[in-house]
């Protein structure tokens, strides 16, 4: 025996897009680890390298072969070292990221992120690289199934739920139908249990993911129908797939079961909050709204994405809706549920948009008074129906110049929004400290605003068993006064905290300097969609 000690090798996972993106690269993670590696954060450490990729617009293609550039380099320096390439990016190049960046090792696609370990294990096997890109997600195949159980790394006491893939609306700016494939939702009672277990294992907030989460369930209930219809149908297996609710109908008849699902997962004991991404104004029911707004556990927060104020670009955008009809959606959500928080999507200079047609944006914007707005300058996809509309393009400045317009509207919202919040109380659930000052604690209230706080220094009674040394921890839940406000969060000071575990309450001493509310500069980046 040699008494050479054997290492494991080192693996990082880098990832661009979006939280679809981020739960793929947790299930990355749990599979090379699965495989005898382990995980690290520095790419100079790691003898294996899998960057999960997102097209949705160019600077995304830009970004990936920018680190493949950089990658190349760092690989001549250590041989042996190999680099895999995943999720939207390397569905839609597929060969062409090979020719491109031939020194890549594996490359797989958005419906086959579970062989990642095989196909890194063939590339060194055989010394060549190992592709494989499917055309469409294997339903029967459970390894495919984005489920892995997949607890946010960075927060352990939350996680993100996959509940569908693909997408079956035909936007004509979009190309995640083309790389995601058609919707595909997975069995209502799968989802409940691995609720039941990510809550067992003392998971308290559930986001749940899909390219449009509010038509999940659409195609179970359309293709079962006709075995619900059967006299020998198995009662349990139609519960399993489509939930008890729909199977308890006389009629059965094709329909959504997101509203279902809400109510289900939110009654899931040790679950506090569910949130969920994304939906579409167009499928927007009033039974959503009313799960949204009688399930306790489901967060005052609503996504609901415009990408214009024009009838005419949207009906160009192939959206499905009107202006008119969406502000009617969105009120009937606000009428039912008290303190909505709404988020939305905008993209400017999409293909023959006039300056009447974003004057109409402008407006629907201010109506509409949104807590927070992503906007987008429009990026042309190739494979998309916007990307053939090249006599169209509105002039890069025009487009920047509306950007800047726009930003001041959505802006001046939010921060109207968040000043009407000072003085309040909230509920949030503690994140960590604060990238900018580690003084700082940060968290999220439910209706998802990042806020920034600091204790009160008081004296408190011990009494309950809580040592006067206790210091907060990502994962408590806290009562948080609201201080001051920003367009892109809060800042406050924390008055009392509860740890899950134990749902003890007591102010929390910290050396801070206190007194008044600490200012600092915090910039939340635009998300990427």
């Amino acid at each position: 025996m040699s008494g050479e000690q054997v290492t494991s090798r080192k693996f990082v996972v880098r990832t661009f897009g979006c939280q679809m993106n981020e739960h793929d690269s947790e299930r990355i993670a749990a599979l090379l680890t699965a495989d005898g590696m382990e995980r690290t954060t520095e790419i100079s450490d790691a003898d294996v390298v899998v960057l999960n990729t997102c097209c949705i617009r160019q600077n995304a293609d830009d970004r990936l072969y920018g680190t493949l550039g950089h990658l190349k380099s760092l690989q001549a320096e250590h041989p042996g070292m190999q680099i895999a390439v995943g999720g939207c990016l390397a569905q839609k190049d597929r060969s062409l990221l090979l020719r491109r960046a031939p020194y890549v090792n594996a490359v797989f696609g958005t419906h086959n992120v579970g062989r990642v370990a095989h196909l890194l294990s063939e590339a060194r096997a055989t010394g060549q690289p190992a592709f494989e890109i499917l055309d469409a997600p294997s339903t029967e195949d459970e390894t495919e199934w984005p489920t892995a159980m997949a607890v946010r790394s960075d927060l352990a006491h939350a996680a993100w739920v996959t509940i569908q893939m693909g997408c079956d609306n035909s936007c004509a700016f979009c190309i995640v139908p083309a790389v995601r494939g058609p919707e595909v939702s997975r069995p209502f009672g799968d989802l409940v249990r691995e609720v039941e277990e990510l809550a067992a294992r003392g998971t308290v907030e559930v986001t749940l993911l899909g390219q449009n989460v509010n038509s999940y369930g659409r195609d179970l209930t359309l293709r079962l129908r006709h075995e619900a219809t059967r006299t020998d149908a198995a009662p349990h297996f139609l519960v399993h797939e489509t939930g008890p609710a729909w199977v308890s109908e006389g009629a059965r008849r094709p329909r959504p079961l997101f509203a279902d699902l809400l109510r289900a997962v939110g009654s899931v004991e040790g679950i506090r909050r569910v949130r969920f991404i994304s939906p579409h104004p167009k499928d927007l029911r009033p039974e959503t709204i009313a799960a949204m707004a009688e399930t306790e556990s489901v967060c005052e927060q609503l996504h609901l994405p415009l990408q214009s104020g024009s009838n005419r670009v949207l009906a160009a955008m192939r959206r499905g809706y009107t202006a008119e009809r969406y502000l009617e959606r969105l009120a009937a959500a606000r009428a039912e549920i008290a303190d909505l928080a709404v988020s939305t999507d905008i993209i400017v200079g999409f293909p023959g948009e006039s300056e009447a047609d974003f004057q109409a944006t402008l407006e629907v914007v201010a109506e509409a008074g949104y807590d927070s707005a992503f906007t987008f300058v429009f990026s042309p996809r190739p494979g998309t129906k916007a990307a053939e509309m090249e006599g169209d393009f509105v002039p890069a400045e025009v487009v920047a110049e509306r950007f800047e317009r726009l930003k001041v509207v959505a802006e001046r919202s939010a921060l109207a929004r968040h000043r009407a919040r000072i003085g309040k109380v909230e509920e949030a659930l503690v994140e960590g400290s604060s990238k900018k000052d580690e003084r700082l604690l940060t968290g999220r209230t439910r209706q998802g605003k990042l806020v920034h706080f600091v204790p009160a220094h008081s004296s408190f009674d011990t009494g309950d068993g809580v040592a006067a040394g206790d210091t907060v921890a990502a994962g408590d839940f806290v009562k948080v006064r609201i201080d001051s406000a920003a367009p892109h969060h809060l800042l406050g000071t924390l008055l009392s905290v509860e740890s899950p575990g134990r749902r003890r309450k007591a102010p929390v001493p910290v050396s801070t300097p206190v007194g008044r509310p600490v200012r600092i500069p915090v910039h939340i980046p635009v998300r990427v969609s």
